[in-house]
């Protein structure tokens, strides 16, 4: 375990985190802690994505940068329509 963390860098630390705050969005959703309707609900997966994807630059992936892409707009889709939402309420 020593070996791993000295081996650990700042890049994985940081995405290491962000995927912790993604699921844990998601782990609070199904577990009836936090409502998918939320705001919070796609912030933290902005922040948790935007976090693997800084992880992602430092060392690329193809696959994971599409699906952190795809994550970070859907997220973003998810904050408009809350406010979208809310303004017509």
């Amino acid at each position: 375990m020593a070996a791993f963390l000295n081996t650990l860098t700042l890049a994985d630390a940081i995405g290491s985190f962000g995927a912790l705050v993604v699921v844990a969005a998601y782990f609070a959703t199904q577990m009836r802690m936090m409502n998918s309707e939320d705001l919070a609900f796609p912030v933290l997966n902005l922040a948790g994505s935007v976090l693997i994807v800084y992880s992602l630059l430092q060392n690329f992936n193809l696959a994971s940068m599409l699906i952190e892409g795809f994550w970070i707009l859907i997220s973003l889709i998810g904050i408009i329509q809350f406010f979208r939402l809310r303004r017509t309420r």
